[in-house]
């Protein structure tokens, strides 16, 4: 399938012609000339959303306007009721479908918009991929490490551009100011060596793991009639309905996410990532406090996990949820030389008035922007792909209940067979990547 510029081109040359040709018998519509106020088809980023329940809705379904080139020109879920909401939000112009390889075959669209439940943001980001598609996608970027390795490699061996919706490091790191500020007095030195970030409630990050923890036993109950479960279910293991399986709840269930840890994981430590300068590695020893055994099935509780770097970095992940009390005050990022707390605060005082002269970081490309220059996307498949690895270590330790040792090199665990087994478990036939 050709790729989203030579579609975008195909457009302009089909508008071109059927204006030349037309011309003395057709009235073109003005927004198809462009001109000011009105944005000509060959300008516009078309796009398909795939998954259109809450996150779907909220942040990629929109509004195709009157007398504007539609927008959104399909939307598809495997629940009759939401693409019935999706296609009704969308308005003119936009098609629904059942099945997402349907939407593939559409040589009119430029960018996929993936919004399902993790289990299936790999094989749909691939397949679109391999389609010529450039794809936005929300956050975990996989349910597994091996999903994000295939994944990876796809997007860049068919030159696609991919951006995770995740919210910080473009923008405001909650409470203590821009990312590219953080990594910028990182980068000073003035903080010192190693560095110690803690994402927890005491720094204002909520895990909400109480929120989108399972329920053991469910009892089966009947599938609704306007959801296609086997299709929903996908490449997960097959087991019986239960309303809490299944939209948003989804979360509480290992099959397919791993509670509020994937839910705000990749949230929360990408921009931990970029701040520290590890985009292109990971940690090397991962530990977790959290109830043993875990639940086969359902996500439970967890209290905290720590994942330490080969140069002694370290980051302490708490969810004030079970467990021990968090320690009160103290610091986000910490260093032997220095402290940063909330709103820009630091100990010792200062610290951000003495960053001049230090070069800023190298500047992020938005998505849109990437898709219409071809540059990579500053939440791209590489760094998206190491920092919801940290997330599926942090799962790892939980499950194993034991310290592991990770080498972000070859992406293995060393010498534990058992935990590897987590990178790469099968998908349910005749799903496969």
């Amino acid at each position: 399938m050709a790729n989203s510029e030579s579609r975008a081109v195909s457009r302009r040359q089909f508008l071109g012609s059927a204006i030349t040709a037309g011309a003395a018998f057709t009235i073109v519509p003005r927004h198809v000339l462009g001109g000011p106020g009105y944005t000509p088809p060959s300008e516009v980023l078309t796009r398909a959303v795939i998954g259109t329940g809450g996150m779907g809705m909220a942040g990629h379904v929109t509004a195709n306007k009157a007398g504007e080139p539609p927008v959104t020109l399909a939307v598809c879920d495997v629940d009759e009721q939401h693409l019935a909401r999706a296609l009704k939000k969308a308005g003119r112009g936009c098609e629904a479908y059942s099945d997402w390889r349907r939407v593939l075959d559409r040589n009119d669209i430029d960018t996929i918009h993936i919004a399902t439940p993790p289990h299936w943001h790999a094989l749909i980001g691939i397949a679109a991929a391999q389609a010529g598609f450039d794809i936005m996608e929300e956050k975990p970027f996989t349910r597994t490490i091996g999903e994000g390795q295939v994944y990876r490699e796809t997007v860049e061996r068919y030159g696609r551009i991919l951006q995770i919706n995740t919210h910080f490091r473009f923008g405001n790191y909650y409470r203590y100011g821009a990312s590219k500020l953080l990594r910028k007095l990182v980068n000073s030195g003035l903080l010192g060596k190693p560095l110690t970030v803690r994402v927890g409630r005491e720094q204002g990050f909520n895990w909400k793991i109480k929120q989108w923890s399972g329920r053991p036993n469910l009892d089966p109950q009947p599938i609704p009639a306007h959801l296609d479960f086997d299709m929903w279910l996908g490449p997960a293991p097959r087991k019986p309905y239960h309303p809490h399986r299944v939209h948003q709840s989804f979360r509480g269930y290992w099959d397919y996410d791993g509670g509020g840890l994937t839910d705000m994981g990749q949230h929360y430590l990408d921009p931990v990532q970029y701040v520290l300068g590890k985009d292109q590695t990971g940690p090397v020893e991962i530990s977790a406090v959290a109830p043993w055994p875990p639940h086969p099935d359902a996500v439970t509780l967890w209290e905290s996990v720590t994942l330490k770097y080969a140069d002694g970095d370290r980051i302490i992940l708490r969810s004030g949820e079970w467990g021990q009390p968090e320690p009160k005050g103290e610091p986000f990022i910490e260093g032997p030389g220095g402290k940063v707390f909330d709103n820009y605060r630091t100990e010792p005082a200062g610290l951000f008035e003495r960053l001049d002269g230090v070069p800023d970081p190298e500047p992020l490309i938005d998505f849109e922007t990437a898709v219409r220059t071809r540059q990579k996307a500053g939440g791209n498949e590489s760094v998206s792909h190491r920092s919801c690895t940290i997330v599926n270590l942090a799962i790892a330790a939980i499950r194993c209940g034991r310290t592991l040792r990770w080498d972000p090199v070859k992406e293995k665990f060393v010498g534990d067979q058992p935990a590897d087994r987590l990178i790469d478990p099968p998908m349910r036939s005749p799903w496969h990547l």
